[in-house]
């Protein structure tokens, strides 16, 4: 009986951290961690990691290239609070001191299958003239103490931020026993037919 009705679904992230396109920078690496809601929990994978160091190549494209793995799984009762996968990228500055270049987030796709997305990323900019001044002299930019804060709404209104680069990210997603839940994340077939659910 506990097969046919399930109390709980999963959901498998895999796929690869591909690379970065920042203009201004190289020798870049890439911090990446997993938010998600009180209802959710890991079950098997990696919840953080970190990226080795990339250099830009010589060819046209001057993209930072990781190619870094991302295996995780999920379990939950209710799709609320859905899992964002947060990146954060850091490289040195003029004085050799490792300092934030960007930030961003993006949800974990909800449809089973390959997507790839292109995360926007951003820094926190100063809010006084004195502390851009002192940021420029000592060469340390604004930064979060918690990069988890990106993917939540509170407090980000007040923050002023600068838009810088983008980050690239492939996603093989699968999903277990969410319909069973009554829960359809999309097309049940090439045909794109609603799908119903039995009740």
């Amino acid at each position: 009986m506990a097969a046919s009705n399930p109390s709980v679904f999963l959901l498998t992230v895999n796929g690869h951290i591909e690379g970065a396109n920042f203009p201004e920078y190289d020798n870049l690496y890439c911090k990446y961690c997993f938010v998600y809601g009180h209802d959710w929990a890991p079950t098997t994978g990696l919840e953080e990691g970190i990226t080795q160091i990339a250099s830009k190549s010589s060819q046209a494209s001057h993209r930072l290239i990781w190619n870094f793995p991302l295996a995780t799984t999920f379990k939950s009762t209710n799709p609320s609070g859905w899992p964002q996968l947060v990146v954060s990228v850091y490289g040195p500055d003029v004085f050799g001191n490792d300092v934030v270049r960007g930030y961003g987030a993006t949800h974990i796709p909800f449809t089973p299958g390959q997507h790839t997305k292109t995360i926007p990323m951003f820094v926190p900019e100063p809010t006084w003239r004195l502390q851009k001044f002192t940021g420029w002299l000592t060469g340390r930019r604004p930064e979060y103490t918690d990069p988890k804060v990106v993917a939540q709404g509170e407090g980000r209104e007040v923050t002023r931020v600068h838009s810088q680069g983008f980050v690239s990210v492939s996603f093989l997603i699968m999903t277990k026993d969410m319909k069973k839940m009554d829960y359809d994340t999309g097309p049940s077939g090439p045909a794109n037919k609603p799908s119903a659910t039995s009740g």
